[in-house]
């Protein structure tokens, strides 16, 4: 998409001073480790989800694998935050990364009520995994997010060298 004269310039998602935080700072690669990571953890507890809903079988499994894609959450967006802090000078929500923040919070959310759910026995196990399956969609949508600002940073360091 181009941008007409009335929109302005493209505006870059870093600084300069951003970017050269950003490279420098360790949290970027906790990031980048964690990221694939807690996806592979996604992928895998997906399926197991999808298995107990089908057939039946496999719900503790299912539980376990949905802890730990909670856990993975968790870690990923407190280290999330502390890398924001370093390269924004703000722990959560700067301009740059808005939008990724207030859906993650959406994301939290519902892993949050799973926990809750599963905690209180509230809900049956099917009704458990159908909120892990509304967890994991809003998951999907984040990471395409972040997936859509790597792209956009990439673009951004293609013209600025």
């Amino acid at each position: 998409m181009q941008m007409t004269q009335a929109s302005g310039p493209k505006q870059r998602l870093y600084t300069a001073e951003e970017r050269a935080r950003r490279d420098a700072s360790r949290w970027t690669l906790v990031q980048g480790i964690l990221a694939p990571a807690q996806f592979l953890v996604f992928v895998i507890s997906l399926v197991l989800v999808l298995r107990f809903l089908l057939t039946g079988d496999g719900y503790l499994a299912a539980t376990v694998s949905i802890l730990i894609k909670t856990g993975f959450l968790f870690l990923i967006m407190v280290t999330g935050a502390i890398w924001e802090k370093e390269v924004f000078g703000q722990y959560l929500f700067a301009p740059a990364f808005f939008w990724e923040d207030v859906f993650s919070f959406a994301v939290i959310a519902l892993h949050s009520l799973y926990v809750y759910a599963l905690w209180s026995g509230a809900f049956t196990p099917h009704g458990l995994m159908f909120i892990a399956l509304a967890a994991y969609a809003t998951y999907v949508i984040n990471a395409g997010q972040f997936l859509w600002k790597l792209r956009r940073a990439r673009l951004d360091a293609g013209v600025a060298a």
